[in-house]
C-alpha cells in the first residue's frame, strides 16, 4: 500500500500526475463531485438557515469504496482537486464522505500539470479554504432554490417542462431583447461616396468622409464631378504602434476559438481540458490575464531564440474584471518551447492559439506608418480622403493578431500601402461610384459574443459561461444556426470616362452564421418573469449576487445572512403568482377573422409548439397549424397564418401512395406510405413541387441503406450501422462501440453480443458510445 495517496477530479489528470510523483505517492480520482444536493424540497432546510444535506451519488458509491480501501493504511491524503471554488468545494467533500482527519489531510493546489508544479504544491501544502467551500455552497443552494420554485410556477402559469434559473435567464432575456430589437429596426438608406485614382500606373481607393442623405443629393455631386479636377490637398505621414492583447482567459479564449477555429463555447472548454490534464497548458478556468515571472522568463528565451532580442518586450497585464484573482495566471503554455504539441486535430489548433497569444503578449510593439492624404475637388468645398498604412517593424504581428467580430467591422477601405505623391500633385479619376447602403441592427448573438456580453455586465464566471449556454439551448429556449439571407434592391450610379450612369442591383441581406435565435416559448416565459419577477432576471441584480459570492469567497460576509436576504423578497413573489390566473399569462394573440367563415384566428402556445388556430376553443371544427421556423407569436400576421392553413398539402403520388407536405415539431417534413422524410433547409413545403419530393424519398432511402450494414435473425433489435464516425453496434437505444480489430461486415452474432457484454465502463461525461444506465 502507498504510503501516500493523491486524489485529483479526473483520470486523466491523475495518470499525468502519476508520471511525476514517485513510488511512494499513488493518484486517484473522483470522477468529479462525489456528492450533490438531491432532488425534491427535502435538500435545504430553509428554516434552519438554508442547511444543506448532501447525498452521494448513486454513480459515485463505488469510487467511494475505492477510495477508501486506497487510503486506509496511507500516511497522508493529499486533495488536489482544482484551485477554483468548485475544486474547493470537491475537495471538502471528499473529506467529509471518507471522514478524513485533519492530521493525514492536505490540500494542494497547482494550475499546471507540470513536475515542478505539482512538487512545489505537494512541499507546501494547507487546509481546506472554507471560504471558497461556501461561496460555491451558496451558489448551489441559490440556484437551487431559485430553479425549484420558479420551474413549477412556469409548469402552471405556462406550459409544463419548463424551466427557469438565475443565471441562464438572464442570458435567454438578452438574446430575446436583441430580437425585438432587430425586429424593431427600420432600416434607413444613405449614398456612400467612394473613388478609384491612379498616379504613374498605381491605383488607390479615396471616400468621401460623409455620406448623402438622399439619392438626389449623390447625384448632383456625382454630376458635379465629371466636369472636376482633382489634386493633393494635404499629405501627412506619422508614425504610430500596435500593441498585443494580454493573454488568454476563460472568456477570450472562447471568443478567440470561436473566431479563428469556429469552436462552439463548450467545444473549445472540452478541448482545453484535455489539454490541461495532459499537463500541456495552465487551468482554463480563469479571469485573469496575469503571467508569473518563470512564465515570463520562459517566454522571453523563446522570444529571443526563435525571432531575435529586438522581438521581446516583458509586458505586465492587469485584469480589469472585478473579482478577478490576480494570484491565477491567464491561460498559457506550460512550456513555451513548444509551439506545437501532438494530439488530435482540434487540440493542435487550439493549443497552437493559445501558445501563439500567450507569446505574443511578450513580444515589442509594431511600428507602423500611416498616412493620410486629402484630395481637393475644383468645384466643391468637400473634400476626400485616402489612408495608407505600412508596417516598419512587424514586431508580435509576426505571431498573432487578434480577430474581431464580423459585425461589429465597420466598412473600412482597405489600408494598404498608398503610392508616392506630393502636394499640389493632380490625380486622374478613374472611377467615382455613389453606393446606397443601409443602417444595420445590432447583430444577433453568437454564443462567444453572448460570453462577452455576460462577462462586461458582470454575470457568470469562467466556470459558468459553458454550461449556461449549453443550457439555454438544452431547453429549448434558445436555438443556434445559421439562416439563409433575403435579396433587398439598391441603388448605384458611377461615373467614368466623362459618363454618368446608374442601376439598381440586388444584395442579399440578413444571412446569419451560426447566430443565437430565441424561440417561441423563450419570449413567453422572458416576458413572465421580467413581469413577475424583476430582480431575478434584472442585469444588475444578477451582477450583484455574484458580487456577493466573490465577497464569501473573500471571507467577507456569511453566506447564510446573504441568501437570507435574497430568499424572503425571491419567496413572496413566487406566493403572488399564485393569485395570476393562466389566462392572464396566456401567450394567445388574436390576429383576426377569416376572411371566409368570420372565425376568430388566434396564434398561441401549444403542447407541442406555437401555432395558429381557426375557431375559438369550444368550436368542434377548430383547426391548427404550426408556425414556421422564424414566426413568432407576437408579430405573425393574419395573412401569414392563413397561408399556413394551406398545411398539409398534398404534393403528388410516388408508387401509387400519396405524398403531404406539412409541417411538425421538428420542422416542416413529406409523408409518404407511413414514413417521414424531412424537407431541406432551402425548402418550402408550401411551394415543394412532386419533382422534389420524390428526390428526397429517394435520397432518403438511399442515405439508409448506406447506413445499414447488417443485422441478426436471432435478434432484430440489435443492428450494426454506419455513423458519423465509421461503423457501430446499435441495440435498442444504446450504442456501442466496435473494436478497431474488427472488421464490421464480418462480426458474428456471438461477437456482436460479446462486444456489448463486454463494453468497457463509460467516460464519467457521458459520448457517442456510452452506455446509459
Amino acid at each position: 500500500m502507498s504510503k501516500n495517496v493523491v486524489i485529483v477530479e479526473s483520470p486523466a489528470k491523475a495518470k499525468t500526475i502519476e508520471g511525476y510523483l514517485g513510488k511512494d505517492f499513488k493518484v486517484a480520482s473522483s470522477y468529479g463531485h462525489i456528492r450533490d444536493l438531491p432532488k425534491g424540497d427535502k435538500a435545504i432546510d430553509i428554516k434552519n438557515r438554508f442547511k444543506p444535506t448532501y447525498e452521494v451519488s448513486p454513480d459515485k458509491k463505488e469510487v467511494i469504496k475505492n477510495l477508501k480501501n486506497l487510503i486506509k493504511d496511507a500516511d497522508t491524503i493529499y486533495l488536489a482537486s482544482d484551485d477554483d471554488r468548485e475544486g474547493e468545494a470537491i475537495s471538502w467533500h471528499l473529506k467529509e464522505v471518507l471522514k478524513l482527519k485533519d492530521e493525514n489531510t492536505k490540500r494542494i493546489v497547482f494550475r499546471e500539470i507540470t513536475k515542478n508544479a505539482i512538487q512545489r504544491a505537494i512541499e507546501t501544502p494547507r487546509g481546506i479554504d472554507y471560504d471558497l467551500v461556501n461561496a460555491q455552497q451558496a451558489r448551489r443552494i441559490l440556484d437551487r432554490l431559485v430553479g425549484f420554485e420558479l420551474s413549477p410556477v412556469l409548469w402552471k402559469k405556462i406550459k409544463t417542462g419548463l424551466s427557469a434559473g438565475r443565471v441562464q435567464s438572464v442570458a435567454v432575456r438578452l438574446i430575446v431583447e436583441r430580437e425585438r430589437e432587430i425586429e424593431a429596426h427600420k432600416a434607413k438608406s444613405t449614398f456612400r461616396i467612394t473613388a478609384q485614382f491612379e498616379v504613374d500606373g498605381k491605383s488607390f481607393q479615396a471616400e468621401l468622409p460623409r455620406k448623402f442623405e438622399t439619392k438626389q443629393e449623390a447625384e448632383d455631386f456625382l454630376k458635379a464631378c465629371l466636369d472636376a479636377d482633382f489634386s493633393v490637398g494635404n499629405l501627412e505621414k506619422k508614425p504610430a504602434k500596435k500593441s498585443p492583447a494580454p493573454p488568454f482567459t476563460t472568456s477570450t479564449l472562447q471568443q478567440e476559438a470561436s473566431r479563428k477555429l469556429y469552436f462552439s463555447v463548450a467545444q473549445t472548454m472540452s478541448v482545453a481540458q484535455k489539454l490541461y490534464e495532459a499537463g500541456k497548458i495552465t487551468y482554463m478556468r480563469t479571469d485573469s490575464v496575469n503571467l508569473s515571472d518563470e512564465a515570463m522568463n520562459s517566454a522571453e528565451s523563446a522570444i529571443k531564440g526563435e525571432y531575435g532580442n529586438d522581438y521581446h518586450k516583458a509586458r505586465k497585464f492587469t485584469t480589469k474584471s472585478e473579482g478577478a484573482q490576480e494570484a491565477h495566471e491567464a491561460i498559457r503554455p506550460t512550456d513555451f518551447s513548444r509551439a506545437q504539441v501532438d494530439g488530435d486535430r482540434n487540440e493542435q489548433r487550439l493549443y497552437e492559439l493559445i501558445w501563439k497569444r500567450a507569446i505574443a503578449s511578450q513580444m515589442a510593439d509594431a511600428q507602423l506608418e500611416k498616412t493620410n492624404v486629402s484630395i481637393n475637388i475644383s468645384n466643391s468645398d468637400l473634400t476626400l480622403s485616402a489612408h495608407g498604412e505600412v508596417i516598419k517593424f512587424d514586431g508580435f504581428l509576426k505571431v498573432y493578431l487578434e480577430s474581431t467580430d464580423d459585425d461589429e467591422e465597420e466598412d473600412t477601405q482597405n489600408k494598404s500601402l498608398l503610392p508616392p505623391m506630393q502636394i499640389g500633385q493632380a490625380l486622374d479619376l478613374k472611377e467615382m461610384k455613389g453606393r446606397e447602403s443601409f443602417t444595420r441592427a445590432a447583430p444577433r448573438y453568437t454564443e462567444a459574443s453572448l460570453v462577452k456580453k455576460l462577462e462586461e455586465l458582470g454575470i457568470g464566471r469562467p466556470s459558468t459561461y459553458a454550461p449556461t449556454i449549453s443550457t439555454i439551448q438544452k431547453r429549448e429556449y434558445v436555438i443556434k444556426e445559421s439562416r439563409d439571407g433575403n435579396p433587398r434592391e439598391y441603388q448605384e450610379m458611377i461615373i467614368s470616362d466623362g459618363k454618368f450612369q446608374e442601376s439598381t442591383k440586388t444584395e442579399i441581406t440578413g444571412a446569419e452564421k451560426q447566430k443565437l435565435f430565441p424561440t417561441n416559448i423563450a419570449m413567453v416565459v422572458n416576458d413572465f418573469l421580467v413581469e413577475h419577477f424583476p430582480n431575478v432576471i434584472d442585469f444588475n441584480f444578477t451582477a450583484k449576487v455574484e458580487k456577493e459570492f466573490d465577497d464569501i469567497a473573500a471571507g467577507g460576509q456569511d453566506w447564510q445572512d446573504m441568501i437570507d436576504a435574497f430568499y424572503g423578497n425571491f419567496h413572496h413573489s413566487v406566493e403572488e403568482t399564485e393569485q395570476v390566473s393562466r389566462q392572464d399569462v396566456n401567450s394567445s394573440r388574436f390576429l383576426g377573422n377569416h376572411p371566409e367563415n368570420g372565425k376568430p384566428i388566434t396564434a398561441r402556445l401549444g403542447k407541442f409548439g406555437p401555432l395558429v388556430q381557426i375557431g375559438d376553443s369550444e368550436d368542434e371544427d377548430k383547426k391548427y397549424a404550426s408556425l414556421k421556423k422564424g414566426q413568432f407569436i407576437e408579430n405573425i400576421s393574419l395573412e401569414d397564418a392563413l397561408e399556413l392553413f394551406k398545411l398539409p398539402r398534398d404534393v403528388g403520388m410516388f408508387e401509387d401512395k400519396k405524398m403531404v407536405a406539412a409541417i411538425g415539431r421538428f420542422g416542416p417534413y413529406i409523408r409518404h406510405d407511413g414514413n417521414f422524410v424531412s424537407l431541406k433547409k432551402e425548402q418550402d413545403p408550401l411551394s415543394i413541387t412532386e419533382e422534389e419530393a420524390i428526390q428526397l424519398i429517394k435520397d432518403k432511402r438511399e442515405a439508409d441503406a448506406k447506413k445499414h450494414i447488417k443485422s441478426f435473425d436471432e435478434n432484430p433489435d440489435i443492428q450494426i450501422l454506419n455513423g458519423r464516425w465509421g461503423p457501430y453496434i446499435k441495440f435498442g437505444k444504446n450504442n456501442f462501440k466496435i473494436p478497431k480489430d474488427k472488421e464490421a461486415e464480418k462480426l458474428s452474432y456471438a461477437e456482436t453480443i460479446e462486444i456489448i457484454e463486454n463494453q468497457p465502463e463509460p467516460k464519467k461525461r457521458g459520448g457517442r458510445f456510452s452506455k446509459k444506465k
